[in-house]
Parts: structure tokens; sequence; C-alpha cells
């Protein structure tokens, strides 16, 4: 999962796709990227760790009205400032810049073509496969050329491509991840997430279709659906999870979604008897209330977050999660003392931080700690941009409801039914991609069993 943000035709392009990228830190923290287009001359930044932790001299001297920029958290390949986004080549056209959020599944096999050909690649990135492609196309025109290089590519992809003059925004034709399409002064701003739009002063349009290529130059704007009609399969775990409660992502509201969640939850799993319900922030917050809304059950601050510190989920390998649990949050020992309390949570992937909490919850002084989920168990692995690897490391894929009971440490514990949190998106539950819940997998796994070994680029 990745943050990526574009905007053309404006004199602070620069500082505007900066300041979109803070807002989208939250979809990747392990590097961060602006690519600027000036006269004809496309220049870029790229470095570890935060947007706030990118140079500040190379970045004054990126300059134009057209920029793309990215966050990344990788799904696979190392972290490392080779995979750092947006990718920028020069190619026979001219320059080529992309920023990617998502999961090419066939990527290996597309590489291995590529190489057959002499292409020489420099990353372990997935996104590269479309860099090289498009320099391969003889297509003229700019959106016939992504549309030449996106042909055959399977899985995830919200894409900002610079092409010469032209930026192009693209989603794939299951609309996987989230991409909106909003206005600045008339100038046309591309993000993730709406929250984006938001900081600098933009205003939302729409999104970018699924299937559709968006193109704007100096000519203007123009916009073709190249690709066969399929099934939409938008990431369920984005309302769950991912995106931030102030967003619209799938036409919907992130916040009003979580509320239902919870609202939904406290229907399947009550929790008789209990003095307060709190979450484990900042993700779980609308569930929990949405949980107290409709049970009656008061809803406190137990878990304090320290947010200097970055997400746990999305840290590349489990010591740094162990140790960013530790770092991440206190209890509120007034609060919790001598209480029996539900603790909701959006999901429990590893079971990590979870038993890290509950233990946390426990010194605290509570009495009887009963958790809940505000979505179905992660089953299986994701192949569309979410760091699931494997079956193994998932603790709902190889133990009984009342195994991880007991392996967390929890007085009780009940997930939200699938369908029950299908039925409470914003948009009704149709069109979700729930492959990681259910096994319904919409595209082949990757043929190659170590699916990190052609690493994606967010």
């Amino acid at each position: 999962m990745c943050g990526i943000f574009g905007v053309r035709g404006h004199s602070d392009a620069v500082a505007l796709t900066k300041l979109g990228l803070f807002s989208l830190q939250h979809r990747g923290q392990e590097s961060a990227g602006i690519v600027s287009v000036d006269a004809g001359t496309a220049r870029g930044v790229r470095s570890m760790g935060l947007v706030s932790d990118m140079p500040l001299a190379p970045l004054a001297d990126l300059h134009g009205s057209m920029a793309i920029g990215h966050t990344r958290y990788s799904t696979a390949g190392s972290s490392t400032i080779e995979n750092a986004q947006p990718v920028l080549v020069s190619s026979r056209g001219g320059h080529i810049a992309l920023a990617h959020n998502g999961n090419i599944t066939n990527a290996g096999e597309l590489r291995v073509d590529l190489e057959e050909l002499g292409s020489i690649f420099s990353s372990s990135m997935d996104s590269e496969v479309i860099v090289h492609r498009l320099a391969r196309s003889t297509a003229e025109k700019p959106e016939d050329r992504l549309a030449d290089a996106l042909h055959g590519v399977e899985g995830a992809f919200s894409i900002l491509i610079v092409l010469g003059d032209t930026l192009l925004a693209a989603r794939d034709p299951r609309g996987w991840r989230p991409l909106a399409l909003g206005r600045l002064n008339g100038a046309p701003v591309f993000c993730s997430e709406t929250c984006a739009l938001d900081i600098v002063g933009a205003t939302y349009e729409r999104d970018i279709l699924p299937g559709e290529i968006f193109a704007v130059d100096a000519t203007g704007e123009r916009s073709i659906f190249p690709f066969a009609t399929k099934e939409l399969k938008r990431c369920v775990f984005e309302h769950v999870y991912f995106a931030r409660p102030d967003s619209q992502i799938f036409g919907g509201s992130v916040d009003r979604a979580r509320r239902a969640l919870g609202r939904r939850l406290a229907q399947e799993c009550p929790a008789p008897g209990a003095d307060l319900v709190f979450s484990v922030p900042d993700s779980s917050n609308s569930a929990a209330i949405g949980f107290s809304e409709e049970s009656g059950v008061p809803y406190e601050l137990a878990l304090i977050r320290n947010h200097y510190v970055g997400r746990t989920f999305i840290q590349p390998t489990q010591a740094t999660r162990d140790a960013k649990v530790r770092l991440k949050y206190n209890a509120v020992r007034e609060v919790l003392r001598g209480k029996r309390v539900v603790m909701v949570d959006d999901s429990i992937v590893r079971g990590t931080t979870t038993r890290g909490l509950v233990q946390l919850v426990r010194a605290a002084g509570a009495i009887e700690v009963h958790m809940r989920v505000s979505s179905a168990p992660v089953t299986g692995p994701c192949y569309y941009g979410i760091d699931t690897p494997s079956r193994e490391e998932l603790i709902a894929s190889n133990s009984t409801l009342e195994e991880i009971r007991s392996s967390l440490g929890v007085d009780s514990l009940g997930y939200l039914s699938l369908d029950g949190m299908l039925e409470s998106a914003p948009s009704g539950p149709d069109g979700f991609c729930h492959a990681c819940f259910s096994g319904d997998y919409p595209t082949p796994p990757p043929t190659d069993p170590d699916k990190l070994r052609y690493g994606c680029g967010c």
C-alpha cells in the first residue's frame, strides 16, 4: 500500500505535492519522493524515511507546474533507495516518471519476457515492468502508450505517469485501489485519498474510474477506457484499516463505514456486563464509537498512542513491529483499573500487536478484557498490495477461535462476520475484494512462490 499524489498546471506543483504526501504518510513510511517537470526537464528527489526526512536542498531545486509524489510501503521487495518512487528514467521518447499504488501479480512473467528482449532492471519493484513497457511502446499518443504498457498486466494498480509534458492517471479495471481527481484553481489534482485534497485546498470532483486512463497536457484533458470491463473488486480493507477516516473512498465516507462496522459488531458480538469500550487507536476509533453507540456501553480513551511512531502493521520486519508496539501505546490506568472492558480493533493479522496490548491493559488493572474485531478473520495472503505474504504468519489461518482467544489472553473474542463486514460498506456489499478473508481470489496467485522476488513499488 502506498500513497500517490500529482498535479498539473499549477505554479506551486512541488509544494502542493509535498503537502499532499504529508496527508498520505499513513499509507507508507519507508521512503518518499517527488518528481517535477520544468520547461521540459524532469528532476526527482527520493529518500528513505518519512516525507519530513526528505532533503531540503534538493527539494528546493525542484520547480515546474507539474509534479507527482509517492510514499512507499513495500508489500514486496527490499526497503532500499533503489525501490523508492517515483521512478524517473530517460528513454528514446523522453523522460518517464511513475508512482504506483498496488501490486502486479504477473510481474515475474512480464519481467522475464522483458529481460529476454534486452531490458535491464535497476530495482526489484514490480512497478518497473510498466516503465520498460512504456519505453517500448510505439504508440503516438501518451494515453495510448500507457494502454499498450498496461495491456496484459494483472493485479492492482492505481498509477500516476509523467510522459514528456503529459500527466496520466490510471486505475486497473477491477478498481482495487482508490484514486481521486480534484481541482485547485482549475488545475487537476490526483491522489490516493481525498484527505490529501483537503490539505492543499482542492475540491473533490470524482474518482478515476476502474479501467480509465485520464490524460492532461497543454491541449486539455481527455479520458479513454482501453481495457475489457471486469467485475469490480475494490479492497474492503481500505475501509476497515488503511484509509484515513476523514477520507472519501469508493464513493463513501471511511468514518461512516467504520462506525457501521462497529454497530454491526455490537449486534453480532455483544459483551453483556462490560463497563466500557475503547479502541486500539487510531484506525479503530470510529468502529469503537459505533460499537458504543449500538451497545450503550460508554466509550472511553483507555489507550494513548504515540503519534511520533509509525504504524506497526506496515513495518517491513517482525522485529521492528515488536519494538514499535512497546513504543507506540500506553494505557490510562485510571480508566481501566477494576473494569470489565471491551477492546475494539479493526483487524488481527499476526496477533503480535494484540497480544502485547492485552498484556498492557491487564497490567493497568482491567479485570476482564473482551476483544472485538470489526472485520472477519484474516485467513489468507493478499496479492494486491497488503503485507500478508504467507499463511504461516496469519494467526486466524492456523488456529481456531478458541485457540486465538487463549493465545491473545482475552476473556472472550468476537470477529465481525464476512457478510456483516461487506454489508457495512457505504456502497453496499457488492463489488469488493475480500480474498484475504474468504480465500476467493479474483486472479491466479503469482506463479513464483516467493512473491517478494519482484518487489512491489508500493
